[in-house]
């Protein structure tokens, strides 16, 4: 398909006239644009269902989850995929994000390297990249050779290949197994995909790691059960979340933690059940480290 028949090449009825109106209602007219996107993500919920329930399956058997992409859509991978050692204390090796032009394009767009597919399959090679493995490709466009490439060789090893873009049947969701494509239409600046199209792969990215996590049981009720004290804020944190789901008082929590070696979830166990240090971590290991499962009466 050629670019300028893409749907995220489309020039916007809503603002062909942008450049003209005060700035309150240049905002307006964003903003009104941004409120479809959530909405265009909604109808993808059951791809992206699925999609987080064969990436939890290969997890569990230590496959790794890999993002790949250029410009926005790279940065947003390796963005989404940073988060998730401080956000769930996972090895940094378990999500990874792969931009075209290594890390200097994180600052600065080399969008020469988005038309050599195979520098995508370099890439992901590089990384050590296995059939136990699961790729999300991500091309606004779908049709980006950097990621066709990538995408291609992930299946060619027999992986997991799942596939995000904003553009109906498109090569990339042709190619992939499990295929993600919120529909938000024209952009407000013709083309500038970092913008409803940025938006929507994020919401998207955020709902397959998150969604993701809970399923590993890195997440107890609400709460980031697996946040590790490093700095005040994350310490005050950390109570906080003990005191609340252990039913302790907040200066209580901090003996907990204290006495659990920095770990909040032993420290919640041991508060809960009224365990030492070592019954609680004992607790965990046969839970395989989900504190729901740790928690549980023996016959429950």
């Amino acid at each position: 398909m050629k670019l300028d028949r893409l749907l995220t090449e489309q020039v916007n009825p809503a603002s062909s006239d942008i450049d003209s109106k005060p700035t309150v209602e240049v905002l307006r007219l964003i903003n009104g644009q941004d409120q479809a996107v959530a909405r265009a993500v909604e109808k993808e919920i059951p791809r992206i269902a699925e999609a987080v329930d064969a990436i939890v399956e290969r997890l569990r058997k230590r496959g790794r989850l890999f993002y790949i992409g250029t410009g926005t859509s790279g940065r947003l991978g390796v963005l989404d995929a940073a988060e998730c050692p401080p956000t769930f204390h996972v090895p940094p090796e378990m999500v990874q994000g792969i931009i075209a032009g290594g890390e200097a394009a994180l600052a600065r767009a080399t969008e020469a390297s988005e038309d050599d597919p195979e520098s995508g399959k370099r890439d992901l090679a590089a990384r050590g990249f296995t059939s136990s493995d699961a790729l999300v490709g991500i091309a606004t466009s779908g049709r980006t050779p950097y990621v066709l490439g990538a995408v291609a060789e992930a299946r060619a090893l027999g992986a997991l290949t799942i596939g995000i873009s904003c553009t109906p049947d498109s090569q990339l969701s042709r190619l992939v197994e499990i295929p993600i494509t919120p529909l938000v239409g024209p952009e407000v600046i013709a083309g500038s995909t970092r913008m409803k199209a940025g938006t929507a792969t994020k919401l998207v990215l955020n709902m397959i790691s998150t969604a993701a996590m809970i399923r590993m049981g890195y997440v107890y009720g609400n709460l980031m059960v697996n946040v590790q004290p490093k700095n005040s804020k994350l310490e005050d944190r950390a109570r906080r979340i003990i005191a609340e789901s252990a039913a302790v008082s907040y200066e209580r929590a901090a003996e907990l933690l204290r006495e659990a070696g920095d770990s909040t979830k032993t420290a919640i166990v041991m508060g809960r059940l009224s365990l030492d240090r070592a019954g609680a971590e004992a607790r965990l290991a046969a839970a395989g480290g989900h504190l729901a499962e740790a928690l549980k009466e023996p016959n429950g």
